[in-house]
């Protein structure tokens, strides 16, 4: 069985972010950390339990970004995937999810993957959508937000439990391939063994540029990014608790939130 799994780099805090009224755009600043999305953790560390259950798995980590999301690949590495492939952009390229999802189609078209795994979302962006894009792109079967897989005995069907709004859960089984997104709690992602961040140093990564692959033009760009309007500054009362009592009782009144 081979197995892909989609991983993302975002940054840690957005704290460390600049935003360029200016030029309606936010970028990092000099002192901005980037690591791999937690949800796509979750989705890695299934990936490498499926195959500790199947020994004949291998597991593949991809990711689009910059150059320096190379080190995001190299961390999957040190967890226990086999390869990782890094479609590399050019600069701090904006990628919608529809762009992402086709470079990544593009790169695993005809690899014969058998399951596609990511995170049910990004921590920056929140848009859930890389991964049923993927699956339309490849027009394989897909599940949103699993909570519990089990590959059949056959290695033909994925028995998945994914989560659904009122706290229930939503049983299905698909044919594979097929895509799922993983949600958080699946499982407890592990720390990377010793001998594989030794081997991952010296794993060379396979680099495709994007420019190089098939994908169709974007469908919509970024225009403008607005902070959120200022709302209207709140008041401080001051004074003993009596005189506090009485201005908060003025002050109700004359918002009419009290009888005069």
């Amino acid at each position: 069985m081979k197995i892909l799994v989609c991983i993302k780099e975002v940054y840690d805090s957005p704290e460390t972010l600049v935003f360029d009224e200016s030029a309606g755009r936010v970028t990092f600043g000099p002192h901005t950390v980037f690591r791999m999305n937690r949800y796509d953790e979750y989705a890695l560390e299934e990936a490498l339990r499926i195959r500790e259950r199947l020994s004949s798995a291998v597991v593949d980590a991809i990711s689009v970004g910059s150059p320096r999301v190379s080190r995001i690949i190299r961390r999957a590495l040190e967890m226990g995937a086999n390869h990782g492939i890094h479609v590399q952009t050019p600069g701090e390229t904006c990628l919608s999810a529809f762009e992402r999802a086709h470079l990544i189609a593009s790169a695993a078209r005809g690899r014969g993957y058998d399951l596609v795994l990511a995170g049910v979302m990004a921590e920056d962006d929140m848009e859930s959508q890389v991964g049923p894009l993927l699956a339309a792109v490849l027009e394989y079967g897909c599940a949103t937000g699993v909570i519990f897989e089990e590959i059949s005995a056959d290695g033909g069907r994925v028995a998945v439990e994914r989560e659904v709004e009122g706290g229930s859960r939503e049983c299905l089984t698909l044919a594979l391939p097929c895509v799922l997104t993983i949600q958080s709690g699946i499982n407890t992602p592990r720390y990377p063994a010793l001998s594989h961040v030794l081997r991952a140093r010296s794993s060379e990564l396979e680099c495709i540029e994007a420019s190089g692959l098939a994908a169709p033009p974007p469908t919509q760009g970024l225009v403008r990014i607005l902070p959120p309007a200022q709302g209207r500054q709140g008041e401080v009362i001051e004074g003993a608790a009596v005189e506090k009592a009485d201005k908060l009782i003025r002050i109700l009144r004359e918002h009419s939130l009290l009888p005069r």
